[in-house]
């Protein structure tokens, strides 16, 4: 159950940087971005196809960061200068990426067994600093979600930043401010679709190997993640949001593990997930009318003593 715990946080904070990205777009700029599901696995591929042809994993990292950049590009451009729906924009560019991560990968599967990754890296790291190696994952992931929460939150406060905010929150004013908001919109598919790809190299190490199929369905893991982040902690401000977003992702793996652990086919994991997020979404509506029935209900009360008391 200990290492059962350990390996949800460590799923959850690598997801977690996922979630960041997609907090970007369907929070912040208000776009549906759906090639999340394919700049996933492309940040797997590529990772995993330098690592195996022996380059330095950070280096690997870094290259998978910037092609996920280059896909929300493309997305981006599509929507902006094609004027193409955002959904179908976000589609198309998923089902290019699947043939792309085949072309990276040269086969469906790279596997990266005894193969040096930066997990590894954090293994040694702390075999050599501590003579152990307990934890070494949990906190070098901690501390990379940490950096990516920072810069979220620093970014979102900048000039620029807060253009892309207006920009998913009021196009129509921002544009009168003489702001493009097809750049903006551009660089916030870039961004969060870097952070995507961030997370997939950083899960194809974790487990081990890199699958063409590993990004399927990853969208709605990202905004179950989002969404029973703001549903527990709020988002009251930007840092509240990025936070519950993470907290989001590990709570969503916990959850998982809880529920593989007590029977749960692995079969039945989507509908799982699924049902999770319908259960978000529709919570906060259930909690606003009991409360609206109570406050009702004690106004009623409070006018009956009242009218008692008049009475009297």
């Amino acid at each position: 159950m200990y290492n059962a715990l350990i390996g949800s946080l460590e799923a959850g904070l690598i997801f977690s940087i996922m979630a960041l990205g997609v907090y970007l777009t369907f929070r912040i700029l208000d776009f549906p971005d759906l090639t999340v599901d394919g700049s996933f696995t492309t940040g797997g591929a590529v990772a995993a196809a330098m690592i195996t042809s022996g380059l330095s994993p950070l280096l690997s990292t870094v290259t998978a960061i910037v092609i996920g950049c280059l896909a929300g590009v493309f997305t981006g451009i599509l929507h902006t200068k094609g004027k193409i729906n955002a959904l179908l924009a976000g589609i198309l560019t998923a089902i290019a990426l699947y043939s792309i991560n085949l072309r990276i990968m040269g086969k469906a599967n790279i596997p990266l067994l005894n193969q040096e990754t930066i997990l590894s890296q954090m293994n040694a790291l702390s075999q050599s600093l501590f003579s152990t190696e307990s934890f070494a994952i949990l906190i070098g992931i901690g501390v990379l979600v940490l950096l990516a929460k920072l810069f979220i939150d620093w970014f979102l406060r900048t000039e620029i930043g807060l253009c892309i905010r207006a920009t998913g929150n009021n196009p129509r004013m921002i544009r009168s401010f003489s702001v493009n908001t097809d750049n903006m919109i551009i660089l916030g598919l870039a961004i969060s679709n870097g952070f995507v790809a961030l997370g997939g190299a950083l899960w194809a190490q974790y487990q081990g190997f890199a699958d063409i199929s590993m990004g399927i369905g990853t969208i709605i893991v990202a905004l179950a993640s989002v969404i029973i982040g703001e549903v527990l902690f709020g988002s009251r401000s930007i840092a509240v949001a990025t936070l519950a977003a993470i907290g989001g992702a590990i709570v969503y793996r916990i959850v998982v593990a809880i529920a593989l652990r007590v029977g749960l086919n692995p079969s039945d994991m989507k509908l799982m997930t699924a049902s999770i997020v319908i259960l978000a979404l529709i919570a906060p509506k259930l909690i606003a009318i009991i409360r609206k029935k109570r406050k009702k209900k004690y106004r009623s009360v409070i006018s009956n003593v009242n009218s008692k008391m008049e009475a009297k």
